[in-house]
């Protein structure tokens, strides 16, 4: 699915280094696959010791259900590569997370998932935080990489890769599919260069069956 814009109300995190193990605690990666874990994101921010919503947490506030956008403290995303806090991010509902900072792995785990990560400075986050605690929407125009709230209009950076995958609705692998013409084009040309190492294994397995 392309993703040109995302827009709606934003929650703020007003947390810095906010890491992996607080956005997706580890009692919840006993499954073997990726469902369930929009239930243990940030659990320990939207529930006390007994499993009840905490009332100061903003995910809780029935206006900002189903929000599409978090705003983050500086460091989002910091600490391990658990690829299932950008998992839980997403079944959530949470399309996109704008902070002054990310994690680098986190950011390479998001943005290879299509979870939009947007880097802007401290002032202009602090600025849409503002705006979202008074009840703004902001959007996020993708193609023209900016930010728009009701009084900020920013722009950001976005790798052309990222850029291309959110606008075109592709995985990796679908990235890199896109550019089989060139790749079968490698592979020609390296097999012509070198034949005698094409399919070695084969080869070996074919001569020691006729031994």
């Amino acid at each position: 699915m392309s993703i040109d814009a995302i827009e709606g109300r934003a929650a703020a995190l007003r947390i810095e280094n906010l890491d992996t193990d607080q956005i997706m605690p580890k009692q919840f990666l006993r499954g073997i696959d990726k469902q369930g874990l929009d239930r243990g994101l940030l659990y320990d921010l939207r529930f006390d010791g007994e499993g009840r919503p905490r009332p100061d947490c903003v995910l809780n506030r029935p206006e900002l259900a189903g929000t599409p956008v978090l705003l983050g403290g500086a460091n989002f995303g910091c600490g391990s590569s658990r690829e299932h806090a950008v998992w839980g991010l997403l079944q959530y509902g949470i399309r996109a997370v704008i902070a002054p900072s990310f994690g680098e792995i986190f950011y390479s785990n998001a943005m290879n998932n299509r979870l939009l990560l947007v880097m802007l400075p401290a002032a202009q986050v602090a600025a849409l935080m503002a705006e979202a605690e008074a009840g703004a929407a902001l959007r996020i125009d993708v193609d023209a990489q900016r930010v728009r709230g009701q009084r900020v209009d920013a722009g950001f950076e976005l790798a052309p890769r990222h850029r291309r995958m959110f606008l075109e609705g592709l995985d990796m692998i679908g990235l890199s599919l896109a550019q089989r013409p060139q790749i079968e084009a490698f592979a020609a040309a390296h097999w012509a260069r070198q034949p005698w190492l094409r399919d070695v294994a084969a080869r070996m397995h074919r001569q020691a069956q006729q031994a």
